[in-house]
């Protein structure tokens, strides 16, 4: 089984803290090797200078030549052990570079991603990632039985905003409309910006059609509120068509087709909103 890239980077993470205290406790055993050599180094100058003026046994000028031995190859062993921690410390160095550079390729894939599934100017998602849930949502619906629905919203008269005040005034109702409908869905509901004034808006669960349409006023109020931006209080209302699987429609597109044929009627009767099942197709 593949590792996620978040894994591999904890991997990553995990291994140059761990090649960090190698290199720690690599440098406390060469101070430790460092002190021994020191220390015996002096202890032979005091032996070779006790014995400078002496006759030395043969045992003892043995053992000294052993100690000398020793000496040196404890200090090339301090040598060595030097090298191998200045290898260790530039493979920690450029550990830490790639873990850094795969963190910002992280980021920017998550970047790129989040883009690709969500509006630029709302930072709704998208039809892309809407659709995607719509699908989902279906395929729950289909294993629990559960009832869903789609609401297609349009905004009404939002063309003359834009004609009188331009479209950075438009964009700004835009948004403040975008964060209206986000404060009146529920946890497991999506709201999307289906393009130009037009919303697209999943209820994952609902029991009966009146469930809907609760939320259907509550967006309508949230809506005719005031937008206030640069140019005054700007008002807009909208038109809302509501579609319920599995009796409008049982896939994405037969869904929001459906919604959308009603909110069509809504708009031309000035109803607010309506249901597909309203004006069923003989």
């Amino acid at each position: 089984m593949k590792k996620k890239p978040t894994s591999r980077l904890s991997d990553g993470t995990q291994a140059a803290k761990s090649l960090t205290q190698v290199l720690k406790d690599s440098e406390l055993v060469k101070g430790m090797v460092k002190e021994s050599a020191d220390e015996l180094a002096s202890v032979n100058l005091v032996l070779n200078e006790e014995f400078l003026n002496r006759n030395r046994l043969p045992e003892v000028e043995t053992a000294l030549e052993r100690s000398e031995a020793v000496e040196i190859k404890v200090q090339d062993a301090s040598e060595k052990l030097s090298q191998v921690n200045r290898a260790l410390e530039k493979e920690v160095k450029e550990r830490h570079l790639m873990e850094q550079e795969l963190a910002k390729v992280m980021d920017q894939q998550k970047e790129t991603l989040h883009a690709s599934l969500h509006d630029a100017l709302t930072g709704l998602p998208n039809r892309v990632l809407f659709n995607d849930r719509l699908e989902h949502g279906i395929e729950q619906a289909k294993r629990h039985g559960w009832t869903l629905a789609v609401m297609f919203l349009d905004l009404d008269k939002f063309k003359t905003i834009n004609d009188s005040y331009g479209h950075a005034a438009g964009d700004a109702v835009l948004l403040t409309i975008a964060k209206r409908l986000s404060e009146t869905t529920r946890n497991d509901d999506t709201i999307c910006r289906h393009g130009g004034d037009e919303f697209l808006y999943l209820l994952m669960e609902i029991n009966e059609d009146q469930d809907a349409a609760i939320i259907a006023k509550k967006i309508i109020q949230a809506v005719q509120m005031p937008c206030d931006v640069s140019v005054g209080e700007l008002k807009v209302d909208t038109s809302i068509g509501i579609s319920i699987y599995p009796r409008d429609g049982t896939t994405v597109e037969a869904l929001i087709m459906s919604a959308d044929a009603a909110m069509y009627r809504a708009k031309q009767s000035k109803s607010g909103y309506a249901f597909a099942s309203d004006n069923p197709t003989p």
